[in-house]
């Protein structure tokens, strides 16, 4: 499980945009956004690196890395 923290996720646009941009990385990925905490959770198996990316490029760049496996 990867853990993001995204700090200008705040609408249902939002959690779509990501939702996808973790899709375009592994699109069996399971996204959990929890917009109150502004935390993405993924159970993936893509790297953390190539989700981050992803995210990146959606334009939601996370601020953290939470612990978890790569």
């Amino acid at each position: 499980m990867l853990e993001f923290t995204i700090p200008n996720i705040s609408c249902g646009h939002c959690v779509r945009a990501v939702t996808e941009a973790v899709y375009q990385a592994d699109p069996q990925a399971t996204v959990q956004v929890d917009l109150a905490t502004q935390r993405v959770l993924v159970q993936t198996q893509a790297s953390r690196v190539a989700v981050a990316a992803r995210l990146a490029e959606a334009g939601y760049t996370p601020a953290e890395a939470a612990a978890g496996p790569a």
